[in-house]
């Protein structure tokens, strides 16, 4: 047990700090990639969504009904599935539409950004990076605990939805101190809420760890990965793609997700 949980530590730490990927890009590169931006965000959501409807939300019925009976377990988990996704939609609510990470920016905008207050739209877009972040590592860190496969996949959906993220806070910092090092470790560290969250689930959660609360848990987690796959994931894929991009990335998560599971599950 010891073991699962430090993996899922590990992981959820990884793929919060993958922030940090993005901060290079925003201070060394010169263009943005839109197109593999846009089948990278769409994979991450077709991951998210794929896992989500699956396997996340049939595991959580099973295991709450196998303590409560099918029809007590589907209504636990279905309210714990809109449970998720409110949870998520009020902190996204109580983040400025200015400093939102969920648009995220490009390596060209830089100039433009100096119009802005860029030392102080870098720092809060640090923090709502921060606060967006937190439900994503217990999501994370829950999945890995209940399954190690679905929470390797989780985890990188993450990571690649995280590096532009990362550039949302990279690039003001860096044109308000002109300081690369200030702007990755601003954009790093905004991706530690990530295994903040995932330690705060191990203290309050585990502690009252069964079946119907790892259900319950399982499906709330389910909800948090189709909001951010339907508010944030296909919406800026859409906006960077060009013709079907981001519907080829989303397809290919899915079709990879399935993939993946049904051989390990013939393994």
């Amino acid at each position: 047990m010891e073991h699962d949980v430090a993996f899922a530590l590990g992981l959820t730490a990884l793929a919060g700090l993958s922030t940090g990927i993005g901060s290079a890009v925003a201070v060394f590169a010169h263009r943005s990639n839109k197109r593999f931006l846009a089948a990278s965000l769409g994979f991450s959501a077709g991951v998210m969504i794929y896992v989500a409807f699956l396997e996340l939300l049939p595991t959580g019925i099973e295991l709450v009904a196998g303590t409560t009976g099918a029809r007590q377990g589907e209504w636990f988990t279905t309210g714990a599935f809109f449970a998720g996704i409110l949870l998520t939609s009020i902190i996204d609510f109580f983040v400025p539409t200015v400093e939102n990470p969920h648009t995220a920016m490009l390596v060209e905008e830089m100039e433009r950004a100096e119009a802005l207050q860029l030392q102080r739209v870098g720092v809060l877009t640090a923090l709502a990076i921060g606060i967006h972040n937190f439900p994503e590592g217990i999501a994370t860190f829950m999945a890995a605990l209940s399954d190690p496969t679905i929470g390797v996949a989780i985890a990188v959906a993450i990571a690649l939805h995280n590096i532009p993220e990362g550039i949302s806070v990279a690039v003001p910092v860096y044109y308000a101190t002109g300081s690369r090092r200030s702007a990755f470790w601003f954009s790093f560290l905004s991706g530690l809420a990530e295994p903040v969250g995932a330690i705060a689930a191990y203290l309050l959660l585990m502690p009252f760890l069964s079946d119907v609360m790892m259900g319950v848990v399982l499906a709330a987690v389910a909800g948090i990965m189709v909001f951010i796959a339907l508010d944030t994931l296909i919406p800026n894929a859409k906006k960077y793609g060009q013709g079907h991009d981001a519907v080829y990335g989303l397809i290919s998560g899915m079709a990879l997700m399935a993939a993946s599971l049904l051989l390990l599950d013939t393994a």
